[in-house]
């Protein structure tokens, strides 16, 4: 697909570290399966996957975390 923020780059698959902050909770989710864009870099989750990162990072807000590091894993 054409990235819808540059305009320029075609997407491909990658995985990235995804940083979330929940309340005072900063959560890292890394190797993240995503689209990126080969220009800008931006990157696109799939629904799945952002519901699996959002449920995450929601998780680690209730146990009161301050910084979390996860490793996605589907």
């Amino acid at each position: 697909m054409t990235c819808t923020i540059c305009k320029q780059g075609d997407t491909s698959p990658g995985r990235v570290t995804v940083k979330l902050e929940r309340g005072a909770a900063v959560i890292l989710v890394r190797d993240v399966p995503v689209d990126v864009c080969g220009d800008c870099y931006e990157y696109y989750l799939t629904e799945d996957v952002a519901s699996e990162v959002y449920a995450r990072a929601d998780e680690a807000a209730k146990r009161n975390a301050e910084v979390e590091i996860i490793r996605y894993a589907a």
